[in-house]
């Protein structure tokens, strides 16, 4: 019971800053695009921060749903 709880506090703690957590990797991921470019390999041109903020958006969510899922369903035992 208590790892399905972390689980959904992780669930929340993502949904709930999900715009600073996408802006902080996306910045990340274009400091190693920039490194990669400058050795020759092209990779795909990395997300907006609106649409990563949109996809830590949904994952959060999805985590929290599922855990309430289980939660509720696992109340039973």
């Amino acid at each position: 019971m208590a790892l399905e709880l972390a689980r959904l506090l992780l669930g929340l703690f993502i949904t709930l800053f999900h715009r600073p957590l996408a802006a902080r990797v996306m910045e990340k991921e274009r400091v190693l695009d920039g490194h990669f470019r400058r050795r020759g390999i092209n990779l795909p041109a990395p997300l907006s921060d609106t649409s990563a903020a949109n996809l830590y958006f949904a994952f959060g969510i999805f985590i929290c749903l599922l855990e309430t899922g289980r939660i509720w369903l696992g109340a039973g035992n």
